[in-house]
């Protein structure tokens, strides 16, 4: 399955998505949406250790851009990569060239349709799964990976439909095979810096963070190839915060989401839609059938998040107009605040006044993972060095039996912002409550252990 598939948006329902719009139009309590959490009791995945194995045997669904750019990481840390799955060959089959051209045996191709990869999975020599495909199959490809006693990683956003974030959770739950979502922004530099800084208690008691994904993807959501032919659909189907983990998931780190805090309620709203509109104007030809399309997702989506101990998160999403990218990325406390793009960093009594700071002036404090593998990390690129660090820890997880660093709690609960803002625009901008996914225990844990790695 690859970012190149033409028909993989067929697994959308439109019906679907419009039942829920009308649901949320009408009531806003949503029982539909805390159902789930009803089920009859079966054990937690947290705190649940990955049995040791010495060597993980990998296989990818997905071997377009992202997931070869995945697999290029994997093969630095000489990771056995032994099944490959697309529904383009030649793309399979560039993969699979990358991984002989690594001194490795050739992986097995899975190429023969939309559901190639129910054979991959149904392997008996894989330890772990990595999902790089169109947000629509995220959910199904995890499902049958767990299913089949398979740990599953899937890129973000995990899932896009409260029923889906449930799904996961409860899947997971039942294989006891771990759901983890490849969330690489909380692996970067500078959030892992802050997060050990925030433990070290040098920003007090935490009170509020600011989250985004701006992104001008213009250029990419109007391609006749690769993201271009599925993503800007999304577009025409809901109006809120389409993509929220990259923002959200290292602020839900700094204030220990699910370990500690959780999510309570969202309050959303949206802009106009103008940018795709006006750019499809400037760049698209008459006659293309991207003239037939209604753009309904506002350009600006900014939501307020609270949590139960009473911290704010703003958070934010535009891809479809010209602005620097930017994740904002901010935390303040009772004692100082940090800001991204560019960083900067305050504590009180600081020298220099009432100004930022750099935080070049904090980097010995910098994450033991960014210490250990910073260097290779950077050669490879990959985000600036984020990806590597984030399939490194996973693997360092799994050959040394630990609990992961991010569980199906967090896929869900990160991934939840998603339709819940959809439902909170929908009904005029009214609080939306979060399902509790962890089913009460989300306060056993106390601190990210990405923070509390030695």
């Amino acid at each position: 399955m690859s970012e190149e598939m033409t028909d993989s948006l067929d697994a959308l329902s439109r019906r679907n998505f419009l039942r829920l719009g009308s649901l949320t139009a009408v009531g806003l309590s949503l029982p539909q949406l805390h159902a789930e959490a009803a089920k009859p009791h079966v054990a937690s995945m947290i705190g649940v250790s990955f049995a040791p194995v010495k060597d993980p045997r990998i296989g990818i669904i997905g071997t377009g851009g992202r997931g070869t750019s995945l697999l290029e990481n994997l093969l630095a840390a000489d990771v056995k990569v032994v099944a490959l799955c697309d529904v383009v060959r030649s793309k399979a089959e560039h993969a699979q060239s990358l991984v002989v051209k690594a001194g490795q045996s050739s992986p097995e191709l899975y190429t023969s349709g939309d559901h190639a990869f129910e054979s991959l999975v149904a392997r008996d020599d894989l330890d772990l799964v990595i999902i790089a495909t169109p947000w629509n199959w995220h959910v199904e490809m995890a499902v049958a990976s767990m299913k089949h006693s398979k740990h599953t990683a899937v890129e973000v956003p995990a899932a896009t439909t409260i029923e889906d974030c449930w799904k996961l959770v409860d899947t997971s739950e039942q294989t006891r095979r771990h759901c983890i979502m490849l969330e690489n922004c909380c692996y970067g530099f500078n959030e892992t810096l802050i997060l050990r800084l925030i433990h070290e208690g040098m920003f007090g008691d935490l009170l509020y963070g600011e989250g985004a994904y701006v992104h001008d993807l213009r250029d990419e959501l109007f391609s006749n190839a690769g993201e271009g032919l599925w993503r800007r659909t999304f577009h025409t189907l809901r109006d809120g915060n389409l993509y929220p983990t990259h923002g959200l998931g290292p602020v839900a780190n700094y204030m220990g989401i699910q370990r500690g805090d959780r999510f309570d309620y969202i309050v959303s709203m949206s802009t106009p839609q103008r940018g795709l509109e006006l750019y499809r104007k400037e760049h698209v030809p008459a006659g293309d059938p991207k003239w037939s399309e209604k753009y309904i997702n506002g350009d600006m989506n900014t939501s307020l998040i609270k949590t139960a101990n009473g911290l704010t998160i703003t958070l934010k999403h535009d891809t479809s107009n010209p602005h620097p990218y930017d994740r904002i990325n901010v935390i303040a406390g009772t004692k100082g605040a940090f800001a991204d793009y560019p960083p900067r960093i305050y504590f009180e009594g600081q020298t220099g006044g009432e100004a930022w700071g750099s935080i070049d002036t904090w980097k010995e404090h910098q994450h033991p993972l960014w210490k250990q593998e910073g260097e290779i990390a950077k050669k490879l690129g990959g985000h600036g060095g984020m990806d590597y660090i984030m399939l490194y820890r996973l693997l360092q997880c799994m050959k040394d039996g630990l609990v992961p660093d991010m569980d199906v709690y967090d896929a869900a609960a990160w991934s939840a912002p998603g339709p819940l803002s959809r439902a909170s625009v929908a009904s005029g901008s009214a609080p939306v409550h979060f399902p509790d996914f962890t089913r009460g225990r989300w306060q056993e844990r106390k601190a990210s252990q990405i923070a509390t790695q030695s």
